[in-house]
């Protein structure tokens, strides 16, 4: 809900930028509407793309288990990274009757 609102936010200070360049009124704030729209779009989109939530099953066999495990701050579950030696990206993936951490 709170990125729903706060791209709603990015877009109403880029249109206020658009609005303030087209008219001139308020054009002072140019600067500060769109480098503010522009921060809050932007950084939610590659958050959104950054980001990605944990997975239930393991991924491609190609993937390779790191060994790496810890507990995710935000869901309490036992989290196992996996590696893509192709392409260097990776997935978290939740560990099946993993220990739920209080």
């Amino acid at each position: 809900m709170l990125p729903i609102v706060l791209y709603v936010v990015g877009g109403v200070l880029l249109l206020g930028a658009v609005l303030a360049a087209i008219t001139g009124w308020l054009a002072i704030l140019l600067p500060q509407l769109l480098v503010g729209g522009l921060l809050l779009v932007v950084g939610l989109a590659i958050e959104r793309w950054r980001y990605k939530p944990l997975r239930e099953a393991r991924p491609d066999p190609r993937w390779l288990d790191t060994g790496e495990r810890f507990v995710d701050p935000e869901s309490n579950a036992l989290v196992a990274v996996y590696h893509d030696p192709a392409d260097g990206s990776r997935h978290y993936v939740r560990v099946a009757g993993g220990r739920e951490v209080a």
